[in-house]
């Protein structure tokens, strides 16, 4: 169906008057008064059309490629609102409030353990409709130029909420979250998460060959693939896996709640990372370096070495609901 509006309203109440000049004043002076009624009309007919016309266009609108449909309207879901103001009272610009008990965070937890995709306006994507052969399949080339898709809900000093949508294969390589908690939760889909904690005190070894980079050592903390429906992962500024690398096993969207968000000028700055085998660097710590790796425990530790941020992350923005 469409509509198309020639005609210029002021052309059409003037013919309307002219027609009527034959008749006498009092048809004359009802004519004059249904002169707005008119103006009525045509209004209600011209705006029923844009209407049409904008529902057209909005059922047309979709993410490329992960076909993540979005809620087109401006109301905010009811669990988004509720997380706002949860997060608004359990997070400071300097991170979790003042009070030492874990039942803040409890909350969270629980309220996030009740997301779907559906609570931030996301469809479920079928593995079918991604294009590829599988995680393990022939054309994973083609997915890895699939960008992962950030959607904003809602971000200031205190805490950010975003939700990231992964096509299969697609990764977010190994980084860390300087000073932050953080509480994810998978939507739909299968991750596979890769994470590791500081082992303390700190050992770092500098290699005397060039070419060679500085390394630090971690403790493996998960390793494991997340599949929803799944529990809430939260991880803390030294503890929970504060560094860690997502990869899609399927499509798969996440829910991710930051706090405080990461800030460069505050020293919050994202930093990424590639990870060795223990082994490759052996057991030979500095002078003076305390920490020791016990005998059969070297699977369970790597060594960390910084790295600029990857050429291929490639990520975009959508949108998504907001509060």
């Amino acid at each position: 169906m469409e509509l198309i509006i020639r005609s210029n309203p002021v052309q059409i109440i003037r013919h309307q008057i002219c027609s009527d000049s034959c008749e006498n004043k009092g048809k004359q002076e009802e004519s004059r008064q249904n002169i707005p009624k008119m103006f009525s009309e045509i209004q209600k007919v011209t705006d029923k059309a844009m209407v049409f016309l904008q529902k057209k266009a909005l059922s047309a609108l979709y993410i490329p490629k992960q076909k993540l449909h979005m809620a087109m309207n401006n109301t905010t879901a009811p669990k988004v609102q509720l997380l706002y103001d949860l997060c608004k009272t359990t997070f400071t610009p300097s991170g979790l409030s003042s009070s030492p008990s874990p039942q803040p965070i409890h909350k969270l937890c629980s309220l996030l353990d009740t997301f779907g995709p559906g609570d931030v306006g996301l469809k479920e994507e079928s593995p079918d409709d991604d294009r590829g052969h599988g995680f393990f399949g022939l054309n994973r080339v083609t997915r890895w130029a699939q960008p992962i898709t950030y959607l904003d809900i809602h971000e200031c000093d205190s805490f950010t909420m975003c939700v990231f949508c992964f096509p299969t294969s697609s990764v977010i390589p190994l980084h860390d979250h300087p000073g932050m908690t953080v509480l994810s939760k998978v939507l739909y889909g299968s991750m596979h998460v890769k994470a590791y904690d500081w082992v303390e005190p700190s050992c770092i070894k500098e290699s005397q060959e060039p070419g060679c980079p500085q390394v630090r050592l971690a403790r493996l903390v998960a390793d494991k693939v997340l599949t929803a429906p799944c529990g809430t992962s939260i991880l803390y500024p030294k503890t929970g896996g504060n560094l860690h690398c997502f990869t899609a096993v399927t499509p798969c969207a996440v829910l991710d709640v930051l706090a405080p968000p990461y800030r460069e000028d505050l020293g919050r700055k994202c930093t990424y990372y590639v990870d060795y085998p223990y082994s490759a660097f052996g057991n030979d710590f500095p002078q003076g370096n305390g920490a020791q790796i016990s005998s059969g425990k070297e699977e369970e530790s790597a060594w960390l070495a910084e790295i600029e941020t990857p050429d291929d992350l490639y990520m975009r923005s959508g949108k998504a609901l907001r509060r």
